[in-house]
């Protein structure tokens, strides 16, 4: 039997300050999440444009920055913008799916507030990218970077349209080398959030990302 996607008519609280989004048709069941930061109020990747959604994100103040981690995510990004008037965030080389919309864009890292910060993860897409919010913990949000695998475990995922199979899996080692046990307890996936069995978030992720045996990723075929 395969296992429905959790859904919920308003977002679920995750962790502290960190709530997430029902999967979203417009991004390919993608989902979405929202940290409030001190007035910082930052939306990672589109949510369904739906009254619900927005009504929640206007009680929490609205909406300052919208991050998008990949091309997939994009959804109603016009629509959000317009709606809150908010600043959209995103790697460069996916900036070109945005015309005619105002965008900051970045190469390798920028920083959007003391505790959160963006950087490059190439290979899912060009320009796939990952938010690290140093509250709770460490919460890594990676978009399709990594997805939870049928077990929950974190795990890059080789697809037909995938950019560039290597290079994802140096983003990879990079997110190892850059982490450790302390500054990384969770993962927020931006899809296949069902293997989560409702939880939204992968909990002990540096020890489940130091786990993967990347020599045998590499052998792994579309």
């Amino acid at each position: 039997m395969t296992q429905q996607p959790f859904v919920s008519k308003y977002p679920q609280f995750v962790l502290e300050n960190i709530f997430a989004f029902s999967p979203n048709r417009d991004t390919f069941g993608g989902t979405s999440y929202f940290i409030v930061d001190n007035q910082t109020n930052i939306l990672i990747d589109c949510p369904a444009n739906i009254e619900n959604n927005q009504k929640f994100l206007t009680q929490q103040g609205g909406v300052r920055w919208l991050y998008v981690t990949h091309r997939s995510a994009i959804g109603k990004a016009q629509e959000i913008q317009k709606a809150f008037n908010c600043e959209i965030l995103i790697q460069e080389q996916e900036a070109y799916l945005l015309p005619n919309l105002k965008v900051t864009t970045f190469e390798q890292e920028f920083s959007l507030s003391q505790h959160i910060t963006v950087f490059w993860t190439p290979g899912h897409s060009p320009g796939s990218s990952c938010l690290y919010y140093s509250e709770n913990g460490g919460v890594l949000f990676t978009g399709r970077h990594l997805l939870p695998n049928s077990q929950g475990q974190p795990v890059p995922l080789r697809i037909a349209k995938t950019f560039h199979w290597p290079r994802q899996l140096q983003s990879v080692k990079f997110l190892i080398d850059r982490f450790s046990q302390e500054t990384l307890q969770y993962i927020c996936p931006g899809a296949n959030t069902g293997a989560l069995r409702g939880k939204r978030v992968i909990e002990s992720a540096y020890d489940k990302l130091t786990s993967l045996d990347l020599e045998v990723f590499s052998e792994v075929k579309p």
